[in-house]
């Protein structure tokens, strides 16, 4: 549960340290503002991926699922702004255990929502699908820029980081490793 008021307090020191006035009319609804928009950002929190992601069966469906390109956003833990990205979640069912293709949106967006490191959230995307699908493999792929890269530190606009993350058949087998990173790649159909 997010205590927006201790957020709003927090604020108002912020504009403070910095110089600003925090009731000055620009900024006398920022603290709520910025309270809101922490409870929205973070509301992944306590979550959890047995909550968003149902398991369906399908009979004899065992090729590759993939969704790409899932746009995602979250707060880099570092510095709480944000990394801004998208997401490719791969996975080979396994006795005909299937999810909602907007499951796995879901999901990236569930670990997305939370404080986060890119790496980090790769593996939990990866874990999450693998322990509640049981299939018999995942691939995670996540590209993002990430704002303390852009506009402070080394100040690298456009500069992106990428994760991956494979578990199960993905690791074992360079083909089925192969066919997912050329779907991932290829371009978008018309």
């Amino acid at each position: 549960m997010v205590d927006k008021e201790k957020i709003e307090q927090a604020v108002r020191m912020i504009l403070e340290g910095i110089g600003e006035d925090p009731g000055r009319p620009g900024l006398a609804e920022t603290p709520a503002r910025v309270a809101r928009f922490y409870e929205e950002a973070c509301s992944g929190i306590g979550r959890r991926a047995r909550d968003v992601l149902k398991v369906l069966t399908l009979e004899n469906y065992d090729e590759m699922v993939l969704v790409r390109d899932i746009p995602f956003a979250s707060l880099c833990e570092h510095h709480l702004v944000p990394f801004l990205g998208r997401a490719h979640v791969a996975y080979l069912p396994a006795q005909n255990r299937i999810t909602g293709l907007s499951k796995l949106a879901r999901i990236v967006e569930l670990e997305a929502r939370k404080l986060q490191v890119q790496e980090r959230m790769t593996m939990q995307i990866a874990d999450d699908i693998m322990e509640t699908l049981r299939p018999r493999g995942v691939m995670v792929v996540l590209e993002a820029e990430h704002l303390c890269m852009t506009i402070r530190g080394v100040q690298k606009p456009g500069t992106l980081t990428v994760t991956s993350v494979v578990r199960g058949i993905f690791r074992e087998n360079q083909a089925t490793r192969a066919e997912a990173m050329s779907l991932i790649r290829s371009p978008r159909m018309r």
